[in-house]
């Protein structure tokens, strides 16, 4: 089953009733779906993919030479000449991966990557807010009760990171992941993937993992625990990973609008009656929560909701 891709432009005419249904479902039913039209200039998604492209020539040799996945598996690959049985690379991922964020460090080669990249976060975080917007309507919030309640009422700014990725060709992907499954741990995500090479799939509901069909400069979202959280069960994070191949370098790129470390997070809603929750989500600290997650980022997401619930 596809993953749903809606048009985002129809929340400004006169199909927006049929918009955000097909939002809701999509948080509900998936936790996960595909935006075209969302209005950033297709001209500055191409100038993005052609930056990040560039900067990874750059960064390819190093991949190719230090990477602990890339010589886990050459290790694997060599026993498995000398007649050892073959098996597959343990807590590694085959990612090549650096981060983006305000008060950091920027590559400065390729001279425009700076530029570009500062000016598409700038448009993919009005984008994130008027899909924050959304959410709030179609959970019976107040305009703004997100953001208020990622930024501590407004005492410290919701964090906003973007996490540039590449997935390249792997001799032997059925030995190593390129990411290991995982739900994400803050807010909203949103990712603009490779239009051509896939590898992403999704968890969705019945239990079996769905392909997150590359579409053209669509901007993939998915929900993080904090979403799920706030929604008291309504909306999930979804449990998804991206499988190694053989053919083709992925490009990924996943930006992220937390909350801030000490923001306070609670069910804003009432639990709905079909949740299967059991009762309300805990209300936390998102920074004791994150203190949980790296350590258990690719473990069951209950232990952690259990790990921060008041004693």
């Amino acid at each position: 089953m596809a993953i749903p891709v809606i048009d985002f432009s129809r929340l400004d005419g006169d199909e927006r009733a049929a918009a955000l249904a097909e939002i809701a479902a999509g948080f509900e039913q998936w936790g996960f779906f595909q935006l075209v039209n969302t209005g950033i200039p297709d001209e500055l998604l191409e100038r993005v993919k052609k930056v990040c492209s560039d900067c990874y020539k750059l960064r390819e040799e190093g991949f190719n030479g230090s990477n602990p996945a890339v010589k886990a598996l050459a290790a694997l690959v060599e026993r498995e000449g000398e007649g050892l049985a073959p098996r597959k690379v343990e807590g590694m991922d085959w990612e090549d991966v650096f981060t983006l964020h305000d008060d950091l460090p920027w590559p400065s080669i390729p001279p425009t990557f700076k530029e570009t990249m500062m000016e598409y976060r700038t448009e993919l975080k009005k984008l994130a807010e008027k899909l924050l917007g959304v959410m709030e309507e179609l959970l019976g919030l107040a305009e703004g009760q997100i953001t208020k309640v990622f930024s501590k009422d407004g005492d410290f700014k919701p964090f906003y990171g973007t996490k540039v990725s590449h997935y390249p060709p792997c001799p032997r992907p059925e030995m190593v992941d390129g990411l290991r499954a995982h739900t994400d741990a803050g807010g909203l995500i949103l990712l603009f993937q490779d239009d051509r090479v896939g590898g992403l799939q999704v968890l969705g509901r019945d239990g079996r993992w769905a392909d997150v069909q590359p579409v053209e400069n669509a901007i993939v979202i998915n929900t993080g625990d904090q979403i799920e959280v706030m929604s008291n069960g309504r909306y999930k994070s979804a449990w998804h990973r991206v499988l190694a191949t053989r053919d083709g370098n992925r490009r990924s790129i996943a930006s992220f609008y937390n909350p801030a470390r000490a923001a306070t997070i609670a069910p804003a809603i009432p639990a709905a009656a079909d949740s299967g929750t059991g009762g309300d989500y805990p209300s936390f600290s998102f920074g004791d929560y994150m203190e949980v997650y790296i350590k258990q980022k690719f473990q069951d997401k209950e232990p952690r909701f259990a790990a921060v619930m008041p004693k």
